[in-house]
């Protein structure tokens, strides 16, 4: 075994710990946490918005790749490249942990994640490079191996710090749920710097770069995997999103397993604790049973995943469904998609990493992981175009961005001051205090019926189908009826389809109706207040449930909305997923191989 590889091991526990820590809540604080990071609350995000801009962050970590392998290949070497890119890196988790000590959150977030996109993405395709680079034709038996050990340690941090910093967001805040994964990268880097005089390092190809990228076997390789680096994106698009939409899909589920309640963000560590589970069982026993059957092609492999990536998604679609219709389910349900996915990414990505060192050409090694990792930001790519499509835009955001004090009207769809479709907000210190819907008649009408049948029926919001018979003769000031959507247990939509009377458009407006029963007398409420609750009482900020003391409780929007939700967005990504496992398989059949392996032996 290379004496440098316990090094490089332990550089990437505590690099992934650092990147997955800080991922791993990165999108409910957008959702949660951005908007009161500053003396003066912002804008709150979406989640559909959040999930875009999460998508967004991925699609250029795994874009970046291409500066560190050209750099690492042409210039400077894989190593050097590693320790200064590691700098910036550090800087960038520096400016996520000082966000909103002062200046503008927003441009600290955008800074922070700018410098990580930067230093993890210039990164990854010289460390996985780094790794083949210690063997020779007399070790290479070794690689799967050491392939296998290299994603092992990649999970075990992604675990300890995916239960670690939601825990840390929750009570501590966000200053201390980015800065310890920002300590770790430092720590990280030291590592790497200690094993410097272990490593065989492969120097820069400079000519022999652009020679053999442009030779035949150059070519002929980048032309063999650009095909099947197409159908792994769509995978990404849905693995990716268990740092997403699955969050926000927990959140409507009882998350109460083994004897602790999960806060949402911790869901994900399942996942590589199942890869450490996972990679022994596949390489010790189902690789060897299957092996004696038929011949098990790397190609093969990444096809399995592929349709194992369709069975979770549907899962997940199911799981949805069972929360559109008003169910809590178990959070062990989705921790099952969460078995079957991680079961495709056995298949596909550590199959995909080592069929990529091996298929590119000496001099290209960097080159051709940092093209794999095209795939994952082409997949995020995917998903962030699907949110922002089905984002509708807010009318009312801009008009009030430079709002302060006072009553202001938005002259609403027929963009007229002082006519019936107008918007009415009341502003104290830049906060929205209220809002006057031109339709708050009817929906106020709407929401005492459906009170009092959430009275008569055990606290319960009712299904789609039975408030729509409830609600039928109530129209909005243009004659439209007015139509609720249930969208999980304790929350449901009640939407005016506004002046223009088409729905799905930024002119929509209603409520979102949440169950806020009061407390009974024996209910305790917790003594120690989270730093979310901590910080609203600072900003002098109210929950919506405690402004209200009806059974429902109502949020009033603007546009806003999503076209595609609810069990229909996950079914889209299923039947999405599963032309592109169909489509892969004449590609697998038709595809040829043929292996690159360094020759080098001792340290340059």
């Amino acid at each position: 075994m290379p004496k440098g590889i316990p090094y490089i091991i332990c550089n990437e526990i505590a690099e992934r710990f650092s990147f997955y820590g800080m991922k791993a809540v990165l999108t409910i604080f957008m959702a949660q946490y951005l908007w009161l990071m500053g003396d003066v609350p912002m804008e709150q995000m979406s989640e559909v918005e959040a999930s875009a801009n999460y998508h967004k962050f991925n699609k250029w970590v795994y874009l970046t790749p291409f500066i560190g392998a050209l750099l690492a290949d042409i210039i400077f070497g894989k190593y050097k490249v590693i320790i200064w890119l590691s700098l910036v890196y550090c800087m960038g988790h520096a400016c996520l942990a000082f966000m909103g000590v002062t200046g503008s959150a927003g441009w600290w977030l955008f800074a922070g994640l700018a410098l990580i996109c930067l230093g993890s993405g210039g990164i990854k395709p010289c460390v996985s490079a780094h790794v083949g680079d210690q063997f020779g034709p007399k070790n290479q038996d070794l690689l799967t191996k050491v392939f296998n050990w290299f994603y092992f340690g990649i999970n075990l941090g992604s675990f300890v710090s995916t239960l670690l910093t939601p825990w840390l967001l929750e009570w501590y805040g966000p200053h201390w749920a980015f800065g310890v994964p920002g300590g770790l990268m430092a720590l990280a880097t030291i590592f790497f710097w200690m094993g410097r005089n272990k490593f065989i390092h492969i120097p820069p190809g400079k000519n022999d770069f652009a020679e053999e990228l442009f030779s035949k076997d150059g070519m002929m390789a980048i032309a063999r995997l650009l095909p099947l680096y197409l159908f792994v994106a769509f995978f990404w698009a849905l693995f990716d999103q268990t740092g997403s939409s699955w969050i926000f899909q927990s959140q409507d589920m009882n998350r109460q397993f083994l004897g602790r309640e999960w806060l949402p963000s911790q869901i994900q560590a399942i996942n590589p604790i199942l890869i450490l589970i996972l990679v022994p069982i596949f390489s010790l026993f189902i690789y060897p049973q299957i092996g004696k059957l038929v011949r098990l092609t790397p190609l093969r492999k990444i096809g399995a995943g592929l349709f194992l990536t369709v069975v979770s998604f549907a899962m997940i679609a199911m799981i949805q469904l069972s929360i559109s219709a008003g169910s809590t389910p178990n959070i062990g349900w989705q921790l099952l998609a969460y078995l079957v996915i991680t079961a495709a990414e056995v298949l596909v990505s550590i199959v995909c990493l080592e069929y990529s060192y091996t298929q590119a050409p000496k001099n290209l090694k960097s080159f051709i992981m940092a093209v794999f990792f095209l795939s994952v930001s082409f997949g995020n790519q995917i998903t962030e175009s699907v949110n922002n499509f089905i984002q509708i835009e807010d009318p009312t955001v801009k008009f009030l961005s430079d709002k302060k004090e006072g009553l202001h009207r938005h002259p609403g769809f027929d963009q007229k001051a002082d006519t019936t479709d107008d918007i009415i907000f009341t502003l104290e210190e830049g906060k929205v205090t209220e809002t006057v819907l031109p339709a708050q008649s009817s929906l106020d009408e709407a929401v005492k019926i459906l009170t009092q049948w959430a009275q008569n029926n055990g606290n319960t919001l009712p299904t789609t189908e039975e408030a729509s018979s409830m609600i039928t003769a109530l129209k909005d000031p243009w004659g439209q009826p007015l139509q609720y959507t249930r969208l999980a247990s304790k929350t449901s939509r009640l939407t005016s389809i506004g002046p223009d009377k088409e729905a799905e458009t930024p002119w929509d407006q209603g409520y979102i109706l949440t169950i806020a029963a009061p407390e009974t007398p024996t209910e305790k409420k917790p003594t120690k207040k989270t730093w979310l609750e901590k910080r609203k009482a600072e900003l002098g900020i109210k929950d919506e449930a405690s402004k209200s003391s009806e059974l429902i409780s109502t949020k009033v929007f603007t546009g806003g909305q999503a076209k595609l939700e609810g069990p229909a967005y996950y079914w889209f990504f299923t039947g999405l997923m599963l032309a592109a496992a169909i489509i892969f398989i004449p590609y697998a059949i038709f595809s040829k191989e043929k292996s690159h392996m360094q020759t080098q032996e001792s340290t340059d």
